[in-house]
């Protein structure tokens, strides 16, 4: 037997939506963190802080603004420690990207299923490099070497593969009304 309590209704509800929400999140705080172990460790100190003041939440439907804020406030504390390593964006341009990202779950949700669409519809190797770069391993200058390519020429096909999935994204969301 197990000396752990099985979970309560309201650990339950928390990590219920925490999961639920959790893509629309990562992708708020990577458009405001420059790197991915960023993105990591700001959803994990904002999940301390969201379980900390879950009993403050009024309603389900506000979980998503109020973990936002919670994230984005999180990502603020780690550009600030960055910002005395290395210089990183002004309080202003984060700000307006916060603004101009802050994109609803459904919305998230028809780009994801149009982001899907579109790369299904490019070529399985054009569609592992479009994709390489955002994996642990996937630096450029590698996948040049790999593929016997100069690292500029990954570039300009990165480059042009980028648009075209670009246009077919807008184009599918624009044809949806969105």
């Amino acid at each position: 037997m197990s000396n752990q309590a099985s979970p309560t209704s309201k650990e339950s509800e928390f990590v219920g939506l925490l999961i639920r929400h959790e893509p629309v999140l990562r992708a708020y705080a990577r458009t405001l963190l420059p790197a991915w172990i960023s993105v990591d460790d700001a959803l994990q100190e904002a999940g301390i802080v969201m379980w900390d003041k879950f009993a403050e939440l009024r309603s389900q439907d506000g979980f998503l603004p109020w973990a936002k804020v919670i994230v984005r406030f999180k990502c603020l504390r780690l550009i600030e420690a960055s910002r005395k390593q290395k210089p990183i964006l002004s309080d202003a341009a984060i700000a307006l990207l916060a603004e101009e990202t802050d994109v609803s779950e459904e919305a998230y949700q028809e780009m994801r299923l149009a982001l899907d669409s579109c790369l299904g519809q490019i070529s399985q190797a054009h569609r592992e490099l479009v994709l390489a770069p955002y994996c642990e391993h996937g630096k450029i200058t590698e996948l040049a070497e790999q593929m016997g390519r100069s690292r500029n020429s990954l570039y300009k096909l990165l480059g042009r593969l980028r648009t075209e999935l670009g246009r077919c994204i807008e184009s599918k969301l624009a044809s949806q009304g969105s």
